[in-house]
């Protein structure tokens, strides 16, 4: 009779558990240090570049003073609210001139003389013999010319200006409403900065013409009669220098 052997134990069954392993890539030291640096090197520069530009700022304050910020003056230092046609988007006016102030005299007189000639009716007959409305009508015009004839002069002496800002100098002539030239040249272009006095008037009241040669398409821009044409050149000379340094 055989045997037979009953076996209640089973083989036992490794149970085998991989773990997968992550591997990660190592970050290098150098990679890490070096975007940190490439950020900072432009922060460096503009800030670098706004402590400059506060110190030149700073500077042609200093020589400048405080300066008259009226709009009708003709020596506007820093001006306030105030633009001109072609100016860029972080141009800034240092100082706006005009001629000065004793030019406008001329026209002055002429206006002045021109409205009191009406009076000439009572002085000839001739003139007087006219029937009152063409009389009337004649005068109107009259006055209506006078008056043209001085907002003409006040609006060439108001827009016909000299600009110098912190990247160029401009030069505005204004002939009349439809007809202006604009000549202007970069800073870094400017060569010699000069100005002339010339008589017993302009040398009294302190005024002369300042003239700018360039490098640019136009070769010399000039700023006529404006007040303290001294100040003027020795402003145009720092900012000159401290932009092409």
């Amino acid at each position: 009779m055989a045997d037979i052997y009953l076996s209640h134990e089973k083989p036992e069954k490794k149970e085998i558990t991989k773990t997968a392993k992550r591997i990660e890539p190592a970050v290098k030291p150098s990679m890490a240090t070096k975007e940190p640096k490439l950020m900072a090197k432009p922060l460096a520069a503009a800030k670098a570049a706004k402590i400059k530009e506060k110190r030149e700022q700073k500077s042609i304050n200093e020589l400048i003073g405080r300066g008259h910020r009226l709009p009708l003056g003709a020596f506007v230092a820093r001006p306030r609210n105030m633009n001109f046609e072609s100016q860029g988007r972080e141009e800034k006016i240092i100082l706006l001139l005009r001629r000065h102030w004793i030019t406008n005299m001329r026209w002055i007189f002429s206006a002045i003389g021109l409205a009191l000639a009406p009076l000439l009716l009572t002085v000839f007959p001739l003139l007087g013999s006219f029937p009152p409305r063409l009389q009337a009508a004649a005068l109107m015009l009259w006055y209506l010319l006078v008056l043209a004839f001085t907002i003409q002069q006040l609006l060439s002496w108001f827009f016909n200006v000299g600009i110098v800002t912190n990247k160029r100098v401009v030069d505005i002539d204004f002939f009349n409403l439809i007809h202006k030239r604009i000549s202007d040249a970069e800073l870094d272009r400017v060569q010699d900065v000069t100005f002339t006095v010339s008589g017993i008037l302009r040398t009294m009241f302190n005024f002369g013409t300042v003239f700018i040669q360039t490098a640019a398409e136009k070769p010399e821009l000039s700023f006529e009669d404006v007040p303290n044409p001294s100040l003027v050149t020795k402003v145009l000379e720092k900012i000159v220098r401290m932009k092409k340094q």
